[in-house]
């Protein structure tokens, strides 16, 4: 009688909760089909082998971030998949480099480990000198190094005090971790929306040197004081997480022409900047050299996104839409951040076209430029497209959007979505990834998470999501470093990755209704910064 009793009660509940998932149809065969297709035939290691390997770093607007995207094009047309370089602009200028060698010569001949800041010039040839070190704080201490400078190689403050870290470089999320996503923030006014470790646009770490206005105003100050007098290299140690041979660099300069160029910059590793600070403290004679090919591009001033699309049937006007950030920093080759996303984003447009599935919607793919300098290339796309945030005037094509799925955190397995406040997606979501608890999709949140390009259409009320992944190395080596390498990407979960997004892309397509939407936001006003500001990005 008592397993009788519990199992009325059982049928109860299931009576109860089940339609709120069953009525989300899910063809169990079609998933099948995309996880042996994913799983046993996977192609998106070689995807992610030519956008690193071969293209290089993908700093917006260089040669490496033009040659992916034309091979972007070029691969998904073999295909026949349709795509083009959709422009959007003004963006600035480009930069690349193609050399960086970093010496020092006395007391002991030693290579340094460092790498140039983006947006700044090259050495034209070796550059050898005594290193001095400065403290300049603020425009008021301009004035202790003035005529002192010319020719020589500036140390930008002292050193860096490192301590031995316990903690291990690569993690995957616990299930109490999980359990913490899942749960609703705290209420009241700005408490908790966004996901722990999220960056939020508008703070935090920036694409340039410093962060908001008053620091990018002084940083141009300091640039031009620099230049003009005559500095032959400047050397900063690299900051946060970089140690152990990994560094973290971003902008020296700016990409905006009108903006002071500032001496060559670069950055070493903080043990052996903190070697030479050592040295010039105990009056220990120093001598360094630098050799650094650097050069701005100029000729492109807008850049470009990549458009990819595989025709919907019934309801082709309708788009469900896909994406990931194409261009990197420069220090390594952008492989977890954002070749990884990228590479997911092809794979999923190769699955459905190989399967030749059944859409009726169609699917477009975007991979973006400038995110790294604020999102920009998908904030341009959306307001073109669907709705500028600054006076929310909707477009046509605003009412045709069912949704955006992006992919920007690393190369971890996709651990579930945030649902970025849209409840109504809860019942889709479980729906989706019920099929996929086995390889560990099973987190729903409703918190919002930052820093990424699914913000472009959230803003403008379309519904935009981004995945919980696993943060494995992202956030302690790869993220912004010399260290973001193929090496560092794992296959494994970059096949579930592609897996997972398919079938989310094929349900998403074949639905009854487009998915629902939060309301609509009020117009935003356009953010206060300089136009070549670099807010944070994942």
């Amino acid at each position: 009688m008592k397993a009788s009793r519990l199992l009325i009660a059982a049928i109860s509940v299931a009576a109860i909760t089940t339609p709120l998932v069953a009525d989300e149809a899910v063809n169990l065969d079609v998933v099948h089909n995309i996880r042996d297709e994913a799983l046993q035939n996977s192609q998106v290691m070689d995807h992610l082998f030519y956008l690193t390997d071969v293209s290089g770093s993908r700093l917006t607007n260089s040669p490496g971030f033009f040659n992916a995207a034309d091979w972007v094009v070029k691969r998904l047309g073999e295909w026949g998949i349709s795509a083009h370089q959709e422009k959007w602009g003004p963006y600035g200028r480009g930069w690349t480099y193609t050399r960086f060698s970093a010496q020092m010569l006395e007391p002991q001949s030693v290579p340094l480990i460092g790498a140039p800041l983006a947006y700044t010039p090259g050495t034209n040839g070796p550059v050898t000198g005594e290193p001095i070190i400065i403290a300049i704080n603020n425009e008021g201490d301009f004035n202790k190094y003035k005529g002192t400078l010319k020719g020589k190689i500036v140390l930008l403050g002292p050193g860096r005090d490192l301590q031995m870290s316990l903690q291990p470089l690569g993690s995957r999320r616990t299930d109490a971790d999980l359990a913490t996503l899942a749960q609703a923030p705290e209420a009241g006014p700005g408490r908790g929306q966004a996901a722990p470790g999220a960056a939020a646009i508008g703070g935090g770490r920036q694409g340039g040197p410093g962060g908001g206005n008053a620091n990018q105003q002084f940083q141009r100050a300091l640039n031009k004081f620099l230049s003009d007098e005559g500095a032959a290299v400047v050397v900063r140690p690299a900051g946060g997480r970089s140690e152990g041979g990994t560094l973290f660099a971003q902008g020296g300069g700016t990409r905006d022409p009108k903006d002071p160029v500032p001496p060559p910059m670069v950055v070493l590793t903080p043990e052996h900047y903190n070697r030479i600070a050592r040295l010039l403290d105990h009056k220990v004679p120093v001598k360094l050299e630098f050799n650094v090919d650097a050069r701005f591009v100029d000729d492109r001033m807008d850049s470009v996104n990549v458009i990819g699309e595989i025709p919907g049937g019934r309801k082709r006007a309708e788009i469900v839409m896909i994406g990931a950030h194409l261009d990197s920093w420069h220090t390594g080759t952008g492989a977890t951040d954002n070749a990884a996303g990228s590479a997911v984003m092809i794979e999923v447009m190769r699955i459905l076209k190989t399967l030749n599935l059944r859409l009726d919607r169609t699917v477009r793919l975007a991979l973006w430029s400038g995110e790294e300098q604020g999102i920009l290339g998908s904030r341009a796309y959306v307001t073109e497209h669907f709705a500028a945030r600054e006076d929310m005037k909707l477009k046509p094509e605003h009412a045709k959007l069912s949704g955006y799925f992006n992919v920007d955190n690393g190369s971890g397995k996709i651990r579930g979505v945030y649902l970025q406040g849209n409840d109504a997606m809860r019942p889709i979501f479980e729906a989706w990834l019920k099929p996929f608890e086995d390889l560990g999709a099973t987190t729903i949140s409703i918190r919002n998470t930052g820093g990424t390009d699914h913000l472009s259409f959230d803003a403008v009320g379309l519904p935009g999501f981004q995945f919980i992944q696993d943060p494995l190395e992202y956030d302690s080596r790869t993220h912004h470093s010399n260290m973001d390498v193929y090496d560092r990407v794992q296959r494994a979960d970059m096949m579930q990755m592609a897996a997972i997004v398919a079938s989310i892309v094929y349900n998403a397509a074949n639905r009854d209704e487009l998915l629902p939407r939060k309301p609509l936001p009020k117009p935003q006003p356009a953010p206060q910064q300089p136009p070549n500001a670099n807010p944070p990005t994942r």
